[in-house]
């Protein structure tokens, strides 16, 4: 690869690049010129983008805008403090109190991002002498935050219940808190918790149940409540995490659940207590993506139409979707070379995608991660169907 002077102790950084680079394995990040919508311009080029986490299609609603800019108008651009010094505004507080009534839970603490709830809060939960259990294809955010703690870890294959029972089985009783930790839908593949069966485990053996919703929330469940909703299982879930970077088409992280959770981590979770709050404008925006989303139940049908027909339309062409249950659709590959092509191939044609590659998921199940949202147009999706039938035939994937 090419590079400008390097100091011979970074060396060892560009041995990595280079490896990285002739394994297809860098990132050639694309720079949108445009809002986040299903036809924006990328890297100068009008395409149809069908990678982003905007189910909803809430990212660039004037609402939200709207909500930002008054916000911002009233509180200025930044809170100057932490939440627990000087950085907590009555628009913090509102979209808490909105966002616990939305989860239907006692009380909900917001953070700067997903990935810092996750990571500051894993930490907090259990310590030395705790067990963690995880699924093997959880996200980063919940590997960084089962390293960070003290406590020692099972990792179970995804979904697979009758391990997990027997881990608890032979390793319950050695340790003095449990915690088993599960994205709702796995970000990769698309594919769903075994939730009830998680809930009556932890019952069982008096454990912790931590869900990630980061994907099912604006997705599943009563009004996009999430997978808890979707299972119907209020109340039995200890922890709930969520997002506003996905279907609520913000940013910002939280948990929600008992009182004594969130004014736990209020005082103990370092993100939370380390880290300059939200813009006001942001805690406003996402206060209205909230209010949205409860007014228009319409988004989450008209996603769930667009999902099931683009889905549909992939595996007739003979594309590999693998097990994917929700709007999370992969056409997995396996190798890195010709993913790349492929999304290469699909963005000179006029759509947005992007290849994904080992670490975010196992090696040799490279793939192209699609997400259709609710504002696309049947015309929209035939567009990309057409394609990925074109570029996949030249490349010989199907």
């Amino acid at each position: 690869m090419t590079t400008s002077f390097i100091p011979q102790k970074f060396q060892f950084m560009k041995e990595i690049l280079d490896d990285m680079e002739n394994n297809y394995l860098i990132w050639h990040t694309r720079v949108l010129e445009a809002p986040c919508e299903q036809w924006t311009i990328v890297d100068g080029k009008k395409v149809l983008m069908i990678c982003s986490n905007n189910y909803l299609g809430l990212a660039n609603h004037p609402r939200l805008k709207k909500a930002m800019i008054e916000a911002t108008e009233k509180y200025g651009a930044g809170t100057g403090a932490v939440r627990v010094i000087a950085g907590t505004m009555k628009i913090h507080e509102e979209l808490e109190k909105e966002l616990a009534k939305f989860k239907r839970r006692e009380a909900a603490v917001v953070f700067q991002s997903g990935f810092a709830a996750n990571f500051g809060s894993i930490p907090q939960i259990v310590d030395k002498g705790d067990l963690i259990l995880s699924d093997e294809l959880n996200h980063g955010s919940i590997i960084d935050g089962i390293r960070l703690s003290r406590a020692e870890k099972r990792i179970y294959p995804h979904r697979d219940v009758a391990t997990l029972e027997r881990i608890l089985e032979t390793d319950a009783k050695k340790f003095k808190k449990i915690l088993i930790i599960t994205d709702g839908v796995f970000s990769m593949d698309g594919t769903i918790a075994p939730l009830p069966d998680l809930v009556k485990l932890a019952e069982s053996y008096n454990a912790i149940l931590y869900v990630d919703d980061a994907h099912g929330e604006g997705v599943l469940g009563e009004g996009g409540r999430g997978v808890v909703s979707h299972f119907h299982l209020e109340g039995k879930v200890d922890i709930e995490m969520g997002t506003f970077s996905k279907a609520f088409g913000v940013i910002g992280g939280y948990i929600a659940g008992a009182e004594i959770l969130c004014k736990f981590l209020k005082n103990k979770a370092r993100p939370y207590l380390l880290s300059g709050s939200h813009p006001p404008g942001v805690a406003a925006a996402c206060l209205e993506a909230l209010k949205i989303v409860q007014e228009n139940p319409y988004l989450i049908d008209k996603l769930w139409e667009n999902t099931r027909y683009f889905k549909k339309e992939l595996q007739n062409l003979g594309f590999n979707t693998g097990m994917s249950e929700t709007p999370i659709t992969p056409i997995i590959i396996g190798e890195n070379k010709p993913t790349k092509e492929l999304a290469d191939m699909l963005f000179e044609e006029g759509v947005f995608v992007v290849p994904i590659f080992y670490p975010m998921v196992p090696k040799n199940t490279a793939r192209i991660r699609t997400i259709v949202n609710a504002n696309h147009t049947k015309e929209d999706l035939d567009f990309a169907l057409n394609a990925f039938e074109k570029c996949g035939k030249k490349l010989k994937i199907i």
